[in-house]
């Protein structure tokens, strides 16, 4: 499981940032975008970065916890239902993809449910749901493995066929707590400052759910001594997915667009295994979810926008892709003060 991820170069960054600057406006006019320019300059190293084939991947799975009716008012088979709603295009997602011309790709990693045949669900199922965490390790190292293998797999046939900037979101009930447990890991940060409403849950239901995971974290604390023990422990198979397919589209020099709480829950996972993942990231937006600030905040991570998104999916990778594409798109296009014949300041 351990991946190469290389220095992000920066041999060209005095150069890019002349481009920037000399375009015709005032330095640093276009804010944020400029931001992201150099960022995508330097991970493709050029002065033009281009998109290519821009692609979101969403990874479904289940968790047993969600059996217990205590994390969640929704019951475990509206993943399988969400899925196919993926699959016959009516969901957020497949909204703002066709919109900004984006290619989906839907990934069972995990489901408790079987699919009949459908060229457009990738069959990476591991297991039919994870194991309750209440009462034993959510997944075995062999299924982590496992995960990750087909995480990898999937992110490298993406890039084969012309991909180099990947979103990534998931669809699983009860995958907040899974994210919640991981945050607390990752961060230091207790759990009730991790859980939130996830779905939707009232006051009283939030109250469960955060004594049910903080009996879950205890359960497990003592065997949590690496990034991998807390993924065994808590993970759902789309989150461990996630996290591998991270891990190689940075070693492939990929632009990552990360989601909100649980993508960057298992964001978290990958930069604790190699931290130089983080140049490869745009953080897209800031999930209403209440430990996604606290999450961005240790990762020293900026986003885009602020929408009060919660949703999943990858709905927020989606909707500020127009943005990223106007950074390189005044990069490659916008004229310079001399090829304008414009006077500087």
């Amino acid at each position: 499981m351990n991946t190469i991820i290389p220095n992000l170069s920066k041999k060209l960054q005095n150069t890019i940032q002349e481009e920037i600057d000399y375009k015709t406006k005032p330095i640093g006019a276009l804010g944020v975008l400029e931001t992201i320019a150099l960022q995508i300059g330097l991970i493709q190293d050029t002065s033009t970065p281009t998109l290519s084939k821009p692609t979101i991947m969403v990874f479904a799975g289940d968790h047993g916890i969600a059996k217990t009716n205590k994390v969640s008012p929704y019951p475990q088979e509206v993943t399988q239902q969400m899925v196919l709603n993926f699959l016959n295009g009516g969901a957020a997602i497949n909204v703002f993809c066709k919109q900004n011309s984006i290619n989906l790709k839907i990934i069972d990693a995990g489901v408790n449910a079987d699919f009949e045949s459908n060229s457009e669900l990738i069959n990476a199922k591991i297991a039919k749901g994870t194991a309750d965490y209440s009462l034993k390790k959510a997944i075995s190292l062999q299924e982590c493995e496992l995960a990750f293998t087909k995480g990898k797999k999937l992110v490298r046939k993406i890039y084969s066929e012309g991909c180099n900037i990947v979103g990534f979101g998931e669809m699983g009930i009860g995958n907040t707590s899974s994210a919640s447990l991981l945050m607390s890991y990752f961060t230091n940060t207790p759990i009730e400052q991790c859980v939130g409403r996830g779905t939707g849950v009232n006051d009283e239901g939030l109250k469960t759910k955060i004594n049910t995971l903080k009996e879950v974290y205890d359960f497990h604390k003592n065997s949590l001594n690496t990034p991998i023990d807390a993924l065994i422990s808590f993970g759902g198979f789309e989150i461990v997915m996630m996290c591998g397919a991270m891990l190689e589209a940075a070693s492939l020099k990929m632009t990552i667009l990360i989601d909100g709480f649980i993508v960057t829950s298992a964001l978290l996972a990958a930069n604790a295994l190699n931290s130089n993942i983080l140049d490869y990231c745009i953080f897209c937006h800031t999930s209403g979810e209440q430990g996604h600030t606290k999450m961005l905040n240790y990762l020293n991570a900026t986003p885009l926008i602020n929408l009060g998104l919660r949703l999943g999916e990858g709905t927020g990778c989606a909707v500020a892709f127009p943005i990223i594409k106007s950074s390189v798109n005044f990069l490659n296009e916008m004229a310079t003060f001399k090829s304008a014949n414009v006077s500087e300041a």
